[in-house]
């Protein structure tokens, strides 16, 4: 078994889906599982930070809120800074703020203005993707901070709600690397 195989069925074998969650029909990923292992979620927070490294990536950029349970053990062990994106009106201070639509309306992120600058390679990190609304909101916010996307790495891709195809203007050749594809 090669490591990568070894490393997909160890994290596939923590996450547990919940059916019917949040509303009828959708089939929730639950990740705590995962991180509730030491050792799945070691392998993980290794493997992200590997693709930090391989990106040259200067930052990492963590997703509310997910993201910033696998961003920050990244960036710490790529060592790297850590730059939480959050929802519109959580950050102190002066932010840039990006408005993006959703299925059923539309939210807003900000980071700290001064966390972000010319020079910074930022990789981007959340537990899934889905349809990449979000993801493409935060490499805009990226750039409009004056920093360069390294590219986005997830724990999983939903590749069946097309967040990949979407991503792929935003992302402008940077790479997206999932662990997992369901």
């Amino acid at each position: 078994m090669t490591a990568a195989t070894a490393l997909t069925e160890l994290l596939l074998s923590r996450i547990r889906d919940v059916a019917d969650y949040p509303e009828p029909g959708v089939v929730f990923k639950d990740i705590t599982p995962l991180l509730a292992d030491p050792a799945a979620f070691t392998a993980l927070t290794d493997a992200l930070a590997e693709v930090a490294r391989d990106t040259g990536a200067t930052k990492v950029v963590g997703l509310e809120a997910r993201g910033f349970i696998l961003g920050a053990p990244v960036a710490l062990r790529a060592g790297l800074g850590f730059v939480p994106v959050r929802k519109a009106g959580k950050l102190p201070g002066a932010t840039l703020a990006q408005a993006y639509d959703l299925e059923y309306g539309s939210a807003e992120i900000e980071v700290h203005a001064e966390d972000l600058s010319a020079g910074d390679r930022v990789l981007v990190v959340d537990d899934v993707l889905a349809t990449g609304g979000t993801a493409e909101a935060s490499l805009t916010l990226i750039r409009r901070a004056g920093a360069e996307v390294a590219g986005l790495a997830v724990l999983m891709e939903l590749g069946f709600l097309g967040g990949r195809t979407r991503l792929e203007p935003a992302l402008a050749s940077a790479p997206l690397k999932a662990l997992l594809t369901v």
